[in-house]
C-alpha cells in the first residue's frame, strides 16, 4: 500500500475523533475537578479511546456479519454519516451524532464525564468505530491492519496530549481559532464522507461509476 493511503488512514482517524474539537466540552464538563481529578481524567479518556478503537478493528467485521450487514452498504451508511458531521463541523458546530444536548445535561450531573460522553461518544462515536471497520476491511495482510490499530493508538496519544494542553490551547486559539480548526477538519472529513459513499455505490453497482448500466 502507497505512503499516501497509510497517510490518509491515519488522517481519517485523526480528523474523526477530532481532539482539538473536543476542547470546549472537556473543559466545561471538568471545570470543578481538582488537579488530580482532572489528570485521571484524562487518562481514563485516552484509554477508553485507545480500546474502543483497537477493539473495533477486532470485532467490527464480526459484528456486521453476525447481523448480515454487507460492508459496501455500511460504507455508504458511514459516509452519510460523516457528511453530517462534517457539514456541522463546517458551521463550527458539534454533530449531535456525536454528543446531543440531552447527554451534556446527563453529564452535567454525573461524577465521572471520562468514559461517557467524553470517550463516548464524543471522540469515539459511530463515525470513528465506521472508519475503522472499513479501512481494516480494506487492509490485505498483517502489517497494514497492524498500521490501522497503531493509528488508533497514536490517535488515542494524541487526544491525551491535546486534553492535558486544554486550557493553553483554547486561550492561544480563541474561540475564532477553534472555529477555523473545526471547519478546516469538517471539510477534510467532507471529502473522506464522499469517498466511502462512492466506494459503497461502487461496490453494490460496479457498473454505475463506469457509466454503464448497473
Amino acid at each position: 500500500m502507497a505512503v499516501s493511503q497509510y497517510i490518509q488512514i491515519f488522517t481519517a482517524i485523526l480528523v474523526i475523533v477530532n481532539p482539538i474539537g473536543a476542547i470546549p466540552i472537556f473543559i466545561s464538563l471538568t471545570s470543578d475537578q481538582s488537579s488530580a481529578e482532572l489528570k485521571r481524567t484524562i487518562r481514563t479518556v485516552a484509554i477508553t479511546v485507545a480500546i474502543v478503537l483497537t477493539a473495533t478493528a477486532f470485532v467490527g467485521e464480526d459484528v456486521l456479519r453476525f447481523f448480515g450487514i454487507s460492508l459496501e452498504a455500511f460504507r455508504i451508511a458511514a459516509g452519510i454519516l460523516l457528511l453530517l458531521m462534517a457539514l456541522a463541523m463546517l458551521h463550527a458546530k458539534q454533530s449531535r451524532s456525536k454528543h446531543s444536548p440531552e447527554e451534556a445535561e446527563e453529564a452535567a450531573t454525573q461524577d465521572s464525564v471520562a468514559v461517557v460522553p467524553l470517550a463516548i461518544p464524543l471522540l469515539t462515536g459511530p463515525a470513528a468505530m465506521s472508519t475503522v471497520i472499513i479501512y481494516v476491511n480494506k487492509m490485505s495482510g498483517w502489517f497494514d491492519t497492524g498500521f490501522v490499530i497503531v493509528s488508533g493508538l497514536v490517535v488515542a496519544l494524541i487526544v491525551w496530549i491535546a486534553l492535558r494542553l486544554a486550557t493553553p490551547i483554547a486561550a492561544a486559539l480563541g474561540k475564532t481559532g477553534m472555529n477555523i480548526v473545526t471547519r478546516v477538519m469538517g471539510l477534510l472529513l467532507a471529502a473522506i464522507a464522499v469517498q466511502f459513499i462512492t466506494g459503497g455505490l461502487g461496490g453494490l453497482f460496479p457498473g454505475l461509476l463506469r457509466g454503464g448500466t448497473p
